[in-house]
């Protein structure tokens, strides 16, 4: 099994990626001890909070060995290069963009470009996409879209994200998601700000409740 499997399996087992876009490092790192705490070792990072790159890095250093640390609204080849040097070990974008998929194969990094049409998330998938982030879900009926998606495309996973909570998660996977995407409804500015962080640790917490309970019926 390459990296790059390893990380997708790792991914879908956990079945979450917060999505980390905050105003400074320093409150993304605080997110990151947050979401750990409440048991979700995998991280995104976007390219949106200011110098995301050595954000990166030093999460790498410092969280690596009990956390997947990946980046997200990555929008170049060039810039996935720039995060999996840094040591990103999944790159995830809001479109698909061809060049960023060919360069992150080439490197054996986990890619997860982002898709909405059945035309989209096919040509995704076909250009080596390992899962298709299906972007902005909510927007498109939600876990009703990924049921809908799921019928002709069974074989492509898919990774909802946009306006999924703890009260929803259960609905994605029982339509097929293969991992949530989820945002402020998880990591929000307001919580970091006033320094209730362990606000995002009882969210993360019941984020995993619900995956676990939704996969647990999917079993019976």
């Amino acid at each position: 099994m390459t990296k790059r499997e390893q990380i997708c399996r790792a991914v879908e087992e956990i079945g979450l990626v917060p999505v980390i876009r905050l105003p400074s490092a320093e409150l993304a790192v605080r997110a990151v001890e947050a979401v750990l705490l409440g048991g979700i070792s995998v991280v995104e990072i976007t390219m949106t909070v200011p110098g995301a790159v050595p954000l990166i890095r030093a999460l790498v250093d410092r969280f690596g060995s009990r956390a997947i640390v990946g980046a997200g609204t990555v929008l170049t080849a060039a810039d996935a290069l720039a995060c999996i040097d840094a040591g990103a070990a999944f790159i995830v974008g809001p479109g698909t963009d061809l060049a960023t998929i060919q360069t992150a194969r080439e490197r054996d990094v986990a890619v997860m470009p982002g898709a909405l049409t059945p035309t989209e998330v096919i040509t995704a998938w076909n250009a080596g996409a390992d899962m298709v982030k299906i972007f902005p879900c909510s927007a498109l009926g939600g876990a009703r879209y990924v049921r809908a998606l799921k019928g002709p495309l069974p074989q492509i996973k898919l990774l909802p994200t946009g306006g999924i909570s703890a009260a929803t998660a259960g609905e994605y996977i029982a339509a097929g998601a293969a991992a949530l995407g989820v945002g402020s409804e998880l990591v929000d500015h307001a919580s970091l700000e006033s320094g209730r962080d362990e606000v995002i640790t009882e969210r993360a917490r019941e984020l995993v409740r619900a995956v676990s309970e939704a996969r647990s019926a999917q079993k019976r």
